[in-house]
This record gives structure tokens, sequence and C-alpha cells, in this order.
């Protein structure tokens, strides 16, 4: 044990980021913060598999991304799959795995629809709960057991700070949100001692298309709440992306880990 420790704590640190031969699905990596992570891991060398909701806008923006992993000397392939229709989570792990078993995963898709909780229909709480966790669920029940089986695995879900202060007007989200926290941290103890890690990563206020126009009218106050005196920018997620996707996080198993300016402590 203290010969292997020696040998590893020897070698180059910034080896232990490197994802060579490993092969990472990135849900909603059509753009924003899933475009950034996607990038991210592909620079590291992984093969991307670049998930959309198979609009012919999102098919598009999804395949620039092939095309920019491409130009820089990569490899990725786009992947449409509607996370609201059902068994949609397993159609598109047996895509993905017949094109390459599936080595990251990072749940990233997820969809918000602002309204009182008193005015909530059947049918958005039904889509949201589909989006946002029934998908998820059937990735994870596709791809996390063959992780397990080889030895090797990385699980990064995208939360959000509303796991733990909600919005009034996100009720169902920010439900979704927590309740996926408490998947993370049901799965790491699971699979944590067969190579497989399990975190969440908290994005705070980040600039997005989802929430520009919302930003327009509070991004200013809110930026009175952030020690770090910004909003946060997709590229903000990339850096901890790539740890808790590499070898250089192999010790970090059932963490939330929070991106956010350090709004939470304000």
């Amino acid at each position: 044990m203290l010969h292997r420790m020696e040998v590893h704590m020897s070698a180059n640190v910034l080896d232990r980021f490197r994802l060579t031969n490993r092969t990472a699905l990135v849900t909603g990596a059509r753009r924003e913060i899933g475009r950034a992570i996607a990038v991210a891991l592909s620079s590291a060398g992984a093969r991307l598999a670049i998930h959309h909701a198979g609009t012919e806008e999102e098919q598009a923006d999804a395949a620039s991304v092939v095309r920019e992993i491409e130009q820089a000397g990569g490899a990725a392939r786009a992947f449409g799959q509607d996370f609201s229709l059902a068994e949609a989570g397993h159609r598109l792990a047996e895509s993905v795995s017949a094109w390459s078993p599936v080595d990251i995963l990072v749940l990233n898709a997820s969809i918000e629809i602002p309204e009182s909780y008193d005015s909530i229909s059947r049918e958005r709480f039904d889509r949201q709960i589909a989006v946002n966790l029934r998908s998820p669920l059937e990735l994870l029940q596709h791809l996390v057991p063959p992780m397990g089986h080889r030895g090797w695995g990385r699980v990064v879900t995208i939360g959000s700070v509303q796991q733990v202060r909600p919005h009034p007007q996100m009720m169902v989200y920010a439900g979704t949100k927590a309740a996926q926290l408490n998947w993370v941290w049901n799965l790491a103890r699971q699979f944590g001692g067969q190579g497989v890690t399990v975190n969440n990563l908290a994005p705070g206020a980040i600039l997005t298309a989802r929430n520009r126009e919302q930003m327009a009218v509070e991004g200013e106050a809110l930026v009175q709440r952030i020690p770090a005196g910004r909003l946060g920018q997709p590229d903000d997620l990339a850096g901890a992306a790539l740890l808790l996707c590499s070898d250089a996080g192999a010790y970090i198993n059932g963490v939330n880990l929070y991106v956010d300016g350090g709004r939470t402590i304000a």
C-alpha cells in the first residue's frame, strides 16, 4: 500500500485530470452549462456523447458542439432524446452504449416552469418530474452498474442552490433538485466501493438563456449578495466538473459542491 502511494504521488498531478479513452455522456449538452462541461471533458481527452431533446433547433446546436470538439481534435456524436417521453432514459442509454460504453455520466438536462404553487397543473408537474427525475433515473439504472463492474465510473448531477433555497415560484423544480441530491448520497454509498463516485455540482446565479430576462431585472440586486461580486458564466462550472469526472477527484464522493461565488455563505 505504501509503495503504491509513493508511486502515485510522484506522478504529474495534471495527468490525473486526463480522460483519455473515457467516454462521457452529458445530457442537455447543446448549449450553456452542458456545452461548457462537454467541451472541457473533451479537452481532457474524453469521447463525448452530446445529448439534446430532439427539436430542429436543438439538433443544430448539438451539431455545432460536435463540430467544435472535432475541430479541436476530439471525438463526439450527438444523440437526440426527449426526456418527457416514456423510456427516454433507457433509449438514450442503449443508443450511447452501442456507440461506446459510458464511463462518465453528467446529468445536466432539466426544465423549470416558474409558477405559484397553487397554480401547478398535473401536466406541468408531470413534465418536470419526467425530465428532471424519471429519465435521469433510467440513465442511472442503465449506466451505473456497468461502471461498477468495470471498476471505474463518474456520475455528476447538476443541481442548484434551490436545493436549499427554493424560489417561491419554482416549487416543483426546486423539489426535483433536492430529490436529485438525495439520490447522489444514496448511490455514493452503494457504488463507492466499486470505483464509482457520485457527486452533485450546484451552480449559483449563472447567466444563461433560461434566466437572461430574469437577470436583467434582478441581476444587479442579486450581485450585491454574492461575495464574488458578479454573476457566474457557464465556463465557471467546467473546472469543477473536470475535477469530479477525473482521477483527480477519485476520493471525492457524495459531495454537494457549490459553484456560486460564495452566495450560500452570504
